[in-house]
């Protein structure tokens, strides 16, 4: 399921990041990999705000459907 289906304030682990070569190094480097724990802090127009490593992060619908988990 993509991560943009997720609920709010639900702790998710990421299974896999798809996409093109730059795309997943860029989630990547975002922190948005295999395994890793993220949570949905608020659900915006746009897409979503995650908590992903202690960090706050947005990202529009396009690359939380590339996110599944």
């Amino acid at each position: 399921m993509p991560l943009l289906f997720a609920k709010l304030g639900e702790e998710v682990t990421i299974s896999s990041v798809s996409g093109n070569c730059q795309i997943k190094q860029h989630l990547n480097e975002l922190g948005f990999n295999v395994g890793s724990a993220v949570t949905v802090v608020q659900k915006i127009r746009t897409g979503l705000i995650v908590k992903v490593k202690e960090a706050r992060v947005a990202i529009d619908s396009g690359m939380a459907s590339k996110i599944l988990i």
